[in-house]
């Protein structure tokens, strides 16, 4: 790198840590101790261990390793770090005030160190921070539902129903250039394009891109809507073992709800995709409809390749970043928005949503792509190619920009529905 480039690449990471630290502390305006404290959900550690755990994840990568400095808070490296405690045993923490000058003198010293670090060698582990911290703050988000789910009385979280109007936050809300024919599916024309990417910004289970041949497929132009998935259930979909797999029944009979876990009956909610469903969930759905869900490798040529170019996009829209004309994200609309408002954001094979509004699962194993080598620590995606992981593509109304491409991959437990995920279907061509 140049001095000059250099200057702009360190200017560039500070307005992007500055920006993301802004959005994160937003989400956590006039927060009570409940919500601070206590988990949510068992699977998910309490908000405040989140904000500890981005304050020490950058201490330790930027002012531990590469700054040289001994730790700051040395008493709480077993509290924040990832393998350092149980979620359980995560919800005796400092004070909100505590946490919140912790993350100040670390974010201090971390910029004081910004202006001598060579970029040059550094570059991919500052992008990596801000996504880092980009990711805890979506967990945060729906965390923070999940405490508004629990305030609501037992019936309505045994059955998954509950009114989505508190997540109301503002009064715009786009609608839509049509009415959307939901029943429609695109072509994907048989034949390679690029998947995965070798950009700075790429994590390292998105790497390396390589040319993938796909046969001739169909997938929908939309992600399914409630009033899709309201048919499913109606149909009794949630009693008829003959749409569910073996292991999805058997989740089911563990886990018996008739509802997606964010359900609302209102009409206002219909042209919006159904989300907080299990992988189970959506597999059943789609054989119900008598499709099936997309392959990752599917979901992203859809996403990203230009067909009549050649080449693919780190977004469905180009190759400019996310706007609030382009997507649904970073909690600027504050919930789902009907699945056709964003048409300046379709792919150029014509889907819309791929990114923003719901994370999309897909039938796909989480594992490294052939080449993977890991960054910057095995435990951020290898130890999870166990083969129990389900991959999620897209994006959801809370994903910050910085974690927002085509090539970007999430995974959870198929029976996880806590998250902001839903889904679209495929079928062969």
């Amino acid at each position: 790198m140049t001095f000059t480039s250099i200057h702009a690449c360190r200017k560039s990471i500070r307005q992007k840590m500055e920006k993301c630290r802004m959005g994160t502390l937003m989400l956590i305006e006039g927060i009570d101790e409940t919500r601070f404290y206590r988990q949510a959900h068992s699977d998910f550690s309490p908000v405040g261990w989140h904000l500890g755990h981005i304050a020490f994840t950058e201490a330790y990568w930027i002012l531990e390793r590469y700054a040289g400095l001994k730790p700051l808070f040395p008493e709480y490296h077993r509290l924040f770090a990832a393998d350092g405690l149980p979620k359980c045993d995560r919800q005796k923490l400092p004070s909100l005030a505590e946490i919140q000058d912790y993350l100040d003198i670390v974010r201090t010293q971390v910029f004081d160190y910004l202006e001598i670090a060579p970029l040059d060698h550094q570059e991919r582990l500052w992008r990596w921070l801000v996504q880092h911290e980009s990711q805890h703050t979506e967990t945060i988000a729906f965390i923070l539902q999940l405490h508004h789910l629990s305030t609501q009385g037992n019936t309505l979280c045994q059955t998954g129903r509950t009114p989505r109007s508190f997540i109301l936050t503002e009064s715009f809300v786009p609608q839509g250039d049509q009415t959307p024919d939901k029943g429609q599916m695109i072509e994907i024309p048989a034949g390679e394009f690029e998947m995965g990417s070798d950009e700075i910004d790429a994590m390292d289970n998105e790497r390396p891109c390589d040319r993938v041949f796909l046969d001739t497929y169909w997938i929908d132009r939309y992600p399914v809507t409630c009033q899709q998935y309201r048919a499913f259930i109606e149909a009794g979909g949630y009693q008829n073992h003959n749409w569910w797999s073996v292991e999805g029944w058997k989740w089911l009979q563990d886990n018996p709800v008739a509802y997606p876990l964010y359900w609302s009956d209102e009409p206002f909610w219909d042209n919006h995709p159904v989300y907080g469903v299990s992988w189970y969930e959506a597999e059943a759905y789609a054989n119900f409809v008598g499709k099936r869900l997309p392959s990752e490798a599917e979901w992203e040529k859809a996403a990203s390749w230009d067909v009549q170019k050649g080449c693919r996009h780190i977004y469905p829209w180009g190759d400019t970043e996310p706007t609030s004309y382009s997507c649904n994200h970073d909690n600027t609309v504050g919930h789902t928005t009907p699945v056709n408002a964003y048409p300046q954001g379709k792919s150029a094979s014509g889907c819309y949503d791929m990114l923003g509004n719901v994370w999309e699962w897909t039938a796909t194993w989480f594992d490294g792509y052939k080449g993977f080598v890991s960054y910057p620590y095995r435990g951020y995606s290898q130890a999870y190619f166990d083969g129990e992981h389900r991959v999620l593509r897209g994006g959801s109304w809370t994903t910050r920009p910085w974690g927002m491409r085509c090539s970007f991959r999430n995974w959870y437990y198929p029976s996880v529905r806590q998250i902001l995920a839903g889904f679209r279907c495929a079928t062969d061509g």
